[in-house]
């Protein structure tokens, strides 16, 4: 296993890590029940983060776009509803939190400057 962070697919999609060979040349299995298993109690620890303006939960809004798990860390990559929340400190703050309630060591939370749309979480308007 390397140092670097393997990549999960996004969010909701099955998890393949790039290197990983599904012609059973003794590489990796295809799909990993187990980073799987993690992915969705995260996941499931993250709803509830709510964004206390829209009153849905982070992964209701289609907030949270990638995790990435490494041996000693895990990363999440999310996007906010709108560049100037004023909720930010406080969101990013509780997704931190709640994922380390989960794979109980540091997460790392980066922002990303992805426009969020709310056709992603389902809302129309």
């Amino acid at each position: 296993m390397t140092d670097q962070p393997t990549a999960t697919a996004p969010v909701g999609a099955p998890t393949t890590a790039p290197s990983e060979s599904p012609n059973g040349s003794g590489a990796a299995p295809a799909f990993d029940p187990e980073r799987r298993a993690t992915e969705l109690a995260i996941l499931d620890a993250l709803r509830a983060v709510v964004d206390p303006e829209i009153g849905m939960n982070v992964v209701e809004l289609a907030l949270i776009k990638q995790i990435l798990f490494g041996p000693d860390s895990t990363e999440i990559k999310m996007i906010l509803t709108t560049p100037f929340c004023p909720y930010a400190g406080s969101m990013i703050q509780q997704v931190k939190e709640q994922a380390e309630s989960v794979v109980e060591h540091d997460v790392k939370i980066t922002l990303l400057a992805e426009r969020w749309d709310p056709r992603d979480a389902g809302l129309m308007w």
